[in-house]
């Protein structure tokens, strides 16, 4: 059980206490009311005795009474006979004690138990007042006398005019109350009632003389003994004074009316709620607070008006406000001296004359205690069981029966703390109960047994605790008196929780509740739920199941508050223990009881959390969830100004994504706009270093080649992986969008409304923050344009992605802080529009966390995470990028110009426009200072050569460049624009010729956009645009090359069209050396008919190098064209001589081009020379000295290709390069890469796949040989078919044993017969052969013809397999036609 204030035996003898009723006069009501109390009421707090009294035994022994209290109650007859059971009056008095009782201010007790940390309160005062309250109401029964009055206090005021006449009145109406028999109650103990005669008087208005003499007068009439003088009243009402006198009365009063139930309830003029009024709603706070302090009226009335001692309770204003402190002296000398000289010397004198009265009947020689203790025995153990009961309890005793005096002597004896002897007459009393069968008797007198015997000085027996079981079921079971059982109950359960037996308690309590009183079942599983937990293992599961009861049994009580805390404490054991539909059913009541409350914040709290986590309800439960939640967030928190927190739908913050920028303006016509970055594409770790790389590379040019140290890459999409923890940058006028991830975890459909972004800005110069969730509208729209999603639909567990957007209209700073939608239940139109909450949710991202120092290991830290607090900078300039005839596919080698778009969408001029790519060698906008003849803009000419061509002879065909002409000091690449900058809403096109990658395969190429803003000193230095682009390229040609010396100092060649000589009268920079080298190329075309292409061309070689140069081309066949189909090959051989290069351009290289078509090709140009100084690698240092062998030439092969698309013939043209070292060598094949090889086209990271595993090869286990003969003639005039006998060997060529199945009528599929086929094998078409280790196997076969001709028998097939492998068969190669000819004779 809770812990209590009061130890047991405190609580056993506050609960029997001696009984003393008060009758006044008029006079003297009147004298006590002027302090707003009773007389009764003025004596109630001072009726504990603060020093011990003595009483003596019948054996004259003195017994000390410590700590007696003595209840003081006005005498209030009544018609109606006691009941068994509690009256409804008393029943609502109980119920309003219990509701106006709380827990006190922090009294949270905490405990640990296992891995359980409960916090509950320690104490449960209510319990504590309710016990008290039903122990003093317990209605008086004719079995006992503990709660029959041993006195009357007969008070008259001393300004009476014949004091002794009121006397005398008030003395014969209490001896008619008690003898006349008209009344029921109140009970007396003995016939002869201690009267005590009392005078009150008034010291600020009475006449103290008078008092004297009239007391003197009754001290002569009444003895000394037994009248007293008690003056009260010695200051007048309403004059203040300096000292505070303490209200003692505060704390009693409201206990007040519970001395007045044991009247007629019929008359009483009940006012307090009734259990069942109470269900339908809690009390008011002023209801709880008059119940606190006292202003409960009083359930009774009094037969007469003098005597309505609780009419004024409620009075407003103090009590005893005309008593001084020396008042209150005298009241408790008055009460120490009646009970002194009074009461106990009558209790001591009625012990002895029971004894006496006992002993005389009983015909024995010497008082009952002697024999009783001779018989008993001083410290004999109690009987451990009783006689099992026969009859009912309708056995009554006449008021003289000698077992009821007995029980009279035992009840006095425990009155005065005299437990020994108390035991020893209620065991006696109990014997003779049981005898006669009166069983209601037989339980009081067990009852009050034990308690006596647990209350023993001592300890000299151990509690009979089967006396208080056989009690409580005999009260229970036979007796049917429920109030009586109860009492046992309450006292039994004390006494085991002070012995430390709570399981013996809480099985008590468990079997106390029933359905009869849904308020004493729940108070008394409240406190076995207390008893589970302070057991020496606790019970925690246990401890939470019957808080559930308890707070059930409360809620059925209409105790609401209560039945709440039981809930919550109940909630700590079940929550995240996987009870889920456990917690379901608390949350929800918890939200109701909350929601009857008047609690809405902590009922929607509550019912947030059964939407919050994942539930195995059913769709119907959740849908009830969701509206019950729905309709109190509506009626409680819904209605103020302020946005609450909603639970649904469930947002995934660290899945936040933020966007920095304008979305990408779409391709218009053939347009391609650049790709740039969108909240659409997956992130991808090394895309993002390779991004990075770029961007340094482009500072570092804009940088003299020096990348600053506080280079911090651009970064236009934010989320979990990216780098947080500096604030970003935000342009001014361009969107911020915020992708923010959703989840529905019900399995009912969402439907959100006006969905928009919370945030807040505070602007540069200006402190104040402002807020567009508590801001104006028409002010939060000058500082922040803010996208509004009007309907948003989530299906029943579905996630889905939000994407919202904010342009600022300032600079400054700003904070997303989360998300503000309506929300409702998707279903009924009609319902949906009464459930409808506006709310909001926190957008709250956690940082990575830290793992960097010695404290970050040893605990959990986590950085910071600002990518919803963005920076609003100056206005920056913004460039889109568009592609013209852009190409997908490209063949490998193939030249094709597109041309690209620079356009700047801001208010701010762009100028630094730098591009730098992962593959510099796939694109060029030209050399320095070249004119090329091709178009300038798309659409001039179509089909249109990319190359610089010219026709005839050439004047110069051999040309001196510079590398540096076409090479940039790096790979970054400076556009240039005309005048600088390029100004805002401008745009220009340049040029862009485009190569073919060498290796077939998926191509990802990057391109990475520098500008910056003509306008210095901004936050954002520069900025940044990426482009993607996978470019397919296919097969086209495969050259190599090769070169050797001729024989002679020249060699003679034929004049022949095809040839280009040097001319040596022509002005020629470079001048051949006579002697000469043999260079033959080889070109094969290993396109397989890809994209539409029938055949290349080759239209031109060209050499370039600084040493040699080709010469002419020797064509002996005179063939004017070269054209090669598919897996076509051609071998061109020309000569090859040095060049004198002159002493200043020995660092150039020299280009010469021998043209096999009409026109020609000028490589030195662009596109041409472009490609190939960044294709091949050269060598531009100073003249070295090098080996006769060595050549450093390279070769240019230039082509076209006819394409066949859409029935238009397009002409597609590209160069290949080969390189050759030295004389003698072969240049390189290259390298064709295989399907398993290419690089695919991937969006995310995949692993690796697993290296396979080595296949096994079959082929050799078993050889096969065909025996037949190779001609055969055969008469098919006479027969139409022909049958040859034919023989095929096995032989197993291993020492292990093969399966090998043979198949004679096999074709693969596919496979069209051909006229050497046509026949068929006659027999078996399958056979099956284990062969042993180096077995050979001869197996007989027959081919059937129909008609002459030659036919090929190989077409059977052999599947061998070892016989230890579980690998499948594998097919025999055939190592070639088995041919036989059929002749018709």
């Amino acid at each position: 059980m809770a812990q209590c204030v009061q130890s047991v035996q405190e609580l056993v003898q506050d609960s029997f206490t001696p009984m003393v009723a008060v009758l006044c006069s008029g006079e003297a009501e009147r004298v006590s009311r002027r302090n707003r109390l009773s007389f009764a009421e003025l004596l109630r707090p001072f009726c504990r005795l603060t020093s011990e009294g003595h009483i003596r035994d019948p054996n004259n022994a003195l017994l000390q009474v410590k700590g007696l209290r003595i209840s003081v109650n006005t005498l209030s007859p009544s018609l109606k006979a006691p009941t068994s059971f509690l009256s409804p009056a008393q029943r609502s008095t109980l119920h309003h004690i219990v509701l106006s009782s709380h827990p006190p201010e922090g009294a949270l007790s905490s405990i640990t138990a296992g891995d359980y940390q409960l916090s509950f309160t320690g104490t449960t005062p209510w319990f504590e007042a309710y016990r008290e309250a039903f122990l003093q109401t317990m209605p008086s029964s004719d079995h006992e006398f503990l709660n029959h009055y041993l006195a009357c206090l007969l008070v008259v005021s001393s300004s009476e005019a014949v004091p002794f006449e009121q006397f005398l009145k008030l003395s014969q109406e209490q001896h008619q109350v008690q003898h006349s028999g008209e009344y029921s109650a109140p009970k007396w103990f003995i016939p002869n009632t201690l009267k005590y005669y009392v005078l009150l008087h008034d010291v600020s208005q009475g006449d103290d003389h008078r008092a004297e003499t009239v007391y003197e007068d009754m001290k002569q009439r009444y003895g000394t003994q037994g009248c007293y003088l008690l003056k009260i009243n010695s200051r007048t009402e309403g004059v203040s004074e300096e000292e505070q006198i303490p209200d003692p009365w505060s704390q009693y009063l409201h206990k007040s009316y519970l001395h007045s139930v044991d009247g007629d309830s019929t008359s009483a003029s009940v006012t307090a709620e009734t259990p069942e009024q109470a269900d339908a709603g809690e009390i008011s706070d002023s209801q709880s607070q008059a119940l606190d302090t006292g202003a409960l009226p009083p359930l009774s009335a009094c037969d007469s008006g003098r005597r309505a001692s609780d009419s004024t309770s409620g009075t407003p204003g103090g009590h005893g406000t005309c008593l001084t402190l020396n008042d209150h002296d005298r009241i408790r000398q008055f009460i120490q001296e009646f009970t002194f000289r009074g009461l106990l010397p009558h209790i001591e004198k009625n012990i002895r004359q029971l004894n006496d009265q006992l002993v005389s009947r009983k015909g024995l020689s010497r008082s009952l205690f002697t024999a009783t203790k001779k018989w008993f025995g001083g410290g004999k153990a109690p009987e451990k069981s009783v006689a099992e009961p026969k009859s009912t309890c309708g056995l009554l005793y006449p008021p003289e029966a000698p077992e009821l005096q007995i029980r009279k002597m035992a009840d006095l004896c425990f009155l005065v703390q005299h437990y020994e002897l108390a035991y020893s007459c209620y065991h006696t009393a109990k014997k003779d109960f049981l005898s006669d069968q009166a069983m209601l008797y037989a339980a009081g007198a067990l009852e009050m047994a034990a308690v006596s015997a647990f209350l023993q000085p001592g300890a000299p027996r151990p509690y009979p605790a089967h006396y208080m079981d056989t009690a409580i079921q005999t009260y229970k079971d036979t007796c049917r008196n429920m109030v009586l059982a109860e009492r046992c109950t309450l006292l039994s359960v004390e006494i085991l929780k002070n012995q430390g037996k709570y399981a013996e308690a809480a099985t008590l309590l468990i079997k106390m509740t029933s359905e009869d009183s849904d308020l004493r079942s729940a108070l008394l599983l409240e406190q076995a739920a207390h008893c589970f937990i302070n057991m020496r293992i606790p019970m925690v599961r246990k401890f939470a199941f019957h808080m559930i009861l308890a707070g059930h049994r409360f809620s059925k009580a209409g105790q609401r508050r209560h039945a709440l805390r039981c809930y919550c404490h109940a909630m700590q054991v079940y929550q995240g223990r996987g009870w889920s539909l456990a917690e379901d059913h608390i949350n929800f009541t918890i939200g109701r009881q909350s929601f009857t409350l008047q609690r809405a914040d902590r009922a929607v709290e509550a019912f947030k959390v059964i939407l919050e986590k994942e539930s195995q309800q059913t769709a119907t439960q959740q849908g009830a969830f969701l509206r019950e939640y729905l309709y109190v967030f509506k009626s409680g928190v819904g209605g103020t100004e302020t946005c609450s927190d909603l639970p649904l739908p469930c947002i995934q913050s660290s899945a936040t994504r933020v966007y920095f920028g304008p979305e990408r303006c779409p391709a218009e016509g053939e347009k391609q706009a650049a790709t740039h970055v969108s909240l659409d594409q997956e992130y991808d770790q090394a895309n993002a270093a390779m991004w990075c790389q770029l961007e340094l590379q482009l500072v570092s040019a804009a940088n003299r080649g020096i990348a600053p140290v506080a280079f911090q890459p651009t970064q236009y999409c934010l989320h979990s992986q990216t780098d947080n923890l500096r604030r970003p940058l935000a342009v001014l006028q361009e969107p911020i969008i915020v992708e923010v991830v959703l989840r529905n975890p019900l399995k009912v459909a969402l439907s959100l409304s006006k969905l928009t972004l919370l945030w807040r800005f505070t602007a540069d110069g200006d402190c104040t923050e402002l807020s567009n969730e508590n801001a104006p509208a028409a002010l939060a729209e000058e500082v922040m344009t803010n996208e509004v999603i009007v309907d948003f639909a989530l299906a029943p567990e579905e996630t889905k992605v939000a994407r919202l957007k904010l342009v600022p209209r300032r600079t400054g700073q700003l904070s997303v802080t989360g998300l503000g939608y309506s929300l409702s239940a998707a279903g009924d139109s009609a319902e949906g529009d009464m459930l409808v909450v506006r709310g909001r949710q926190e957008l709250k991202i956690q940082g990575p966390r830290l793992n960097q120092t010695k404290e970050d290991k040893m605990s959990v830290r986590h950085g910071r995470d600002e990518r919803l607090h963005p920076i609003i900078v100056a206005p920056m300039p913004l460039l889109e990028v568009f592609f013209l005839q852009f190409p997908s596919a490209l063949l490998c080698g193939e030249i094709r110009k597109a041309y690209i778009e620079f356009c700047n969408m801001s208010s701010v001029g762009l100028c630094g426009l730098r591009v730098v790519s992962t593959h510099p060698t796939f694109f060029t906008f030209g050399s320095v200072g070249s004119s090329p003849l091709t178009p300038v803009t798309p659409g001039s000419a179509e089909n249109c050569s990319a190359y610089k061509t010219v026709t005839g002879k050439p004047q110069h065909p051999h040309v001196l460049v510079s590398a540096r002409d076409f090479l940039q000091p790096s790979s970054v690449i400076s556009i240039p624009i005309e005048g600088g900058v390029l100004r805002p809403g401008e745009s220009m096109q340049l040029p862009l010729w485009l190569r073919g990658p060498d290796k077939e395969g998926v191509h990802e190429i990057n391109f990475l956009f520098y500008y910056e803003s003509t306008e210095k000193g901004g936050k954002i230095s520069h900025r940044v645009l990426r482009h993607t682009v996978f470019i397919c390229s296919s097969r086209s040609l495969s050259v190599t090359a090769s070169a050797c010396r001729t024989p002679g100092p020249a060699l003679p060649i034929p004049h022949q069209p095809a040839t280009v000589e040097l001319t040596h009268h022509q002005p020629d920079p470079v001048q051949p050396m006579p002697s000469g080298t043999l260079v033959f190329v080889d070109v094969e075309n290993i396109n397989l008919s890809e994209a539409g292409v029938r055949e290349f061309h080759i239209v031109q070689v060209s050499s370039c190098g600084q040493r040699w140069c080709l010469q002419t081309c020797i064509n002996p066949s005179h063939q004017k064209e070269w054209r090669l189909s598919s897996r076509e090959r051609a071998k061109l051989c020309f000569t090859a001589v040095q060049c004198r290069v002159p002493p200043d351009a020995t660092e150039k290289f020299t280009f010469a081009d021998l043209n096999l078509a009409n026109e020609r090709v000028v490589s030195s140009a662009t596109p041409c020379g472009d490609f190939f100084f960044r294709c091949c690698e050269t060598k531009s240092e100073g003249p070295t000295e090098h080996s006769p062998t060595d050549l450093d030439l390279h070769i240019i092969v230039i082509w076209k290709a006819f394409v066949v698309e859409d029935n238009k013939q397009l002409i597609l043209e590209g160069q290949l390069h080969v390189a050759l070292q030295d004389i003698g060598q072969k240049s390189p094949e290259p390298h064709n890469l295989d399907t398993a090889d290419m690089m695919l086209l991937r969006f995310r990271s995949e692993p690796a796949p697993p290296p396979a595993a080595p296949k096994l090869d079959f082929s050799e286990l078993v050889r096969t040989n065909l025996s037949y003969p190779e001609s055969h003639s055969h008469a098919f005039g006479s027969s139409s078919m022909c049958v040859v006998c034919v023989s095929l060997t096995l032989t197993n060529m291993s020492v292990s044993v093969a399966h090998v199945s043979v198949e004679l009528q096999h074709r693969a599929s596919g496979e069209v017969a051909d006229q050497c086929t046509l026949f068929s094998w006659v027999g078996k078409s399958l056979y099956r052969v284990v062969l042993g280790p180096e077995e050979v196997r001869c197996l007989p076969l027959r081919a059937c013809f129909y008609s002459a001709g030659v036919y090929d028998l190989s077409s059977c097939r052999v599947l061998v397999r070892p016989a230890q492998s579980d690998a499948l068969p594998e097919s025999i190669h055939s190592y070639g036609p088995a041919l036989i000819v059929i002749n018709n004779a």
